[in-house]
């Protein structure tokens, strides 16, 4: 069962956001046969608001942590918060998977 990442960013990071995203783009690309959907979190008027959330389709909770903790922007210590959630999949692109 795919999993939920929300991550949140250390306050006052976007430098650190914006030093590492290259590489996160990159890590995101390689990984791209796991992800439903990711992105970052964004405030109404489009601003960054320091995090993002992956829809990542791994079996497990430790899958899931290691995938996360293998994020460039996890080893530069931009985040504050990471959270983990088994997600059920029940529709993707107009699609019901039940």
């Amino acid at each position: 069962m795919p999993y939920i990442i929300e991550t949140f960013d250390k306050p006052d990071h976007q430098h650190l956001r914006k030093a590492t995203r290259a590489a996160h783009l990159e890590y995101l690309e390689r990984n791209k046969h796991l992800l439903h959907a990711c992105g970052a979190k964004l405030a109404d008027d489009g601003a960054d608001l320091g995090g993002g959330l992956y829809v990542v389709a791994l079996d497990t909770r430790e899958e899931a942590q290691r995938f996360i903790e293998a994020d460039p922007f996890h080893a530069a210590g931009l985040f504050d918060r990471v959270t983990l959630t088994r997600w059920r999949k029940a529709y993707v692109d107009g699609r019901c998977y039940l």
